[in-house]
């Protein structure tokens, strides 16, 4: 075995785990699940049948990863951060899984502590939800989202770091991570990077 999974947690039958994976305390995998390499699944964390977790992902204690929620590579999920399958569950009217509605996490993103993931939307690569939010709709790649719903507050680097747009270049703006010094550009509400002095 390459991975770890502490005594006290479950694994199912049928699930992938890569490389260097490491599931802890009291944690389940349920069947079909797919899990990749160098990972961190903490204290009492579900994660449902065929979910797909990328590499290198980190997901801290008591998270719950239900059916038709997909995270990319190097996301990371807070402490009891939540994640929803069904906009509108009803005990006596239960759903069937094609009533279900996908979730994506793209790859480089973070969602903070208790923050609330309704089901049905896609959060861009490096996105940044602020602990406790509500996020219900797409997020836009490098957005930081923050609030009950979540709304756009600024951006963020690739190395976690609020950009500050105040260069003007060729008509767009223009920040520098302070971390990597890597530099973006935001043009018609879009980031992206414009070099690589350093890997963020």
């Amino acid at each position: 075995m390459t991975y770890f999974v502490h005594e006290s947690s479950y694994v199912d039958e049928l699930v992938t785990i890569g490389s260097g994976t490491k599931v802890w305390h009291f944690s389940h995998i349920m069947k079909g699940a797919i899990i990749g390499r160098d990972c961190v699944i903490g204290q009492n964390v579900y994660i449902d049948t065929d979910v797909v977790i990328g590499n290198n992902v980190k997901i801290q204690n008591n998270v719950s990863v239900f059916k038709k929620v997909t995270l990319e590579d190097n996301v990371f999920c807070g402490p009891s951060a939540v994640f929803t399958n069904v906009i509108n569950p009803r005990s006596a009217y239960p759903k069937e899984f094609d009533e279900y509605s996908s979730t994506l996490v793209k790859q480089g993103a973070t969602i903070g502590a208790n923050a609330t993931i309704i089901c049905g939307v896609i959060i861009g690569e490096f996105a940044f939800i602020g602990a406790g939010s509500v996020v219900t709709r797409d997020v836009l790649p490098y957005a930081l989202m923050y609030g009950n719903p979540a709304r756009q507050h600024g951006w963020m680097s690739e190395s976690g770091n609020k950009l500050d747009f105040q260069k003007k270049r060729n008509g767009a703006l223009v920040a520098s991570c302070s971390t990597s010094q890597t530099e973006y550009i935001l043009k018609n509400n879009r980031m992206s990077k414009i070099n690589e002095n350093h890997a963020d």
